[in-house]
């Protein structure tokens, strides 16, 4: 297959634009007109269609562009790992995360590294649990560093746990469950405010409902982020199920209070995510060993 083609079509698929992909190649809008329609020719599939002044992608068009963008953040994973070994110091990390690692533990890790390693660049992209994993698994990201359960850990990662929190329902202090002892029926009449679909936490509060067979409750507020749903809590309204991690100080300082469910006692697994059989690279062991090491240093 003609690479050049598949770059040429992959740059016209990203940008919507014959015109913009010249550009980019470096070249006249006419040449990559030709040499799309002898890419077309080669493969023997339509890969436009004609739309007004301009064009759109026919279907097959729209599956080859996907798994082109694949290829292509392959190739510059591997051009990643060339520089990195070529190097040594300097590089790049990208790493997805959940939103619970990204919001209250890779800041001190990712600062520690950085005073250490100067020329290296950290990219931290904040994801939802399904996000995190399909950014491993498409070469987008060298980590992913997930909070959640782990019965969501896909077969093709490779999981190493770094430690584990209790996930706690929580109310604001004037709600008339507040610090009361109840079952989980009672728990899930409440109106909860949660993350999105596809969250971690969202999708194990489900899982519990359907384990112990009540009635989901009703999600009553729907936030993109954690903040959002402990303020809105905060402000006395509903019910949420999250990391201890999170809520912690607040339900010390008395902004939060815990309801306590009878026979219920859900653990968060943190862990750091790799592709499975495949060999790390220096720059990302030694990310992985500063995670540690600054666990180690929190515990003793």
């Amino acid at each position: 297959m003609n690479i050049h083609g598949l770059r040429l079509f992959h740059h016209v698929a990203t940008t919507g634009s014959f015109t913009k992909a010249a550009e980019l190649m470096r070249i006249s809008q006419p040449a990559v007109s030709s040499q799309i329609k002898k890419f077309e020719q080669e493969i023997g599939i339509i890969l436009f269609k004609p739309h007004g002044r301009g064009v759109l992608l026919t279907e097959f068009g729209k599956e080859l562009a996907e798994k082109a963008q694949n290829f292509f953040a392959f190739e510059k994973r591997i051009e990643g790992f060339i520089d990195n070994h070529r190097h040594g110091k300097a590089g790049s990390i990208h790493i997805a995360a959940t939103y619970l690692p990204a919001n209250f533990l890779i800041p001190k890790w990712a600062a520690t590294f950085k005073a250490h390693n100067e020329e290296i660049n950290l990219f931290i992209h904040t994801t939802n649990s399904q996000g995190a994993f399909d950014q491993l698994k498409q070469f987008k990201a060298d980590i992913a560093i997930y909070g959640g359960g782990v019965s969501e850990r896909p077969d093709e990662i490779e999981w190493e746990e770094l430690l584990e929190d209790e996930l706690w329902f929580v109310v604001s202090p004037t709600h008339p469950l507040a610090n009361q002892c109840i079952s989980l029926q009672e728990m899930v009449k409440e109106p909860f405010i949660m993350r999105e679909e596809g969250s971690s936490t969202r999708e194990r509060l489900f899982s519990l409902c359907q384990t112990f067979q009540v009635e989901p409750p009703k999600i009553a507020l729907q936030f993109n982020g954690l903040n959002e749903t402990i303020h809105s809590v905060m402000a006395g309204y509903g019910a949420n199920f999250i990391s201890s991690l999170v809520v912690r100080e607040y339900v010390e300082n008395h902004q939060l209070a815990r309801v306590f469910v009878q026979d219920i006692c859900v653990k968060n697994k943190i862990a750091i995510c790799t592709r499975k059989n495949e060999k790390k690279s220096l720059l990302v062991s030694n990310f992985i060993d500063t995670c540690k090491l600054s666990l180690e240093k929190t515990r003793a």
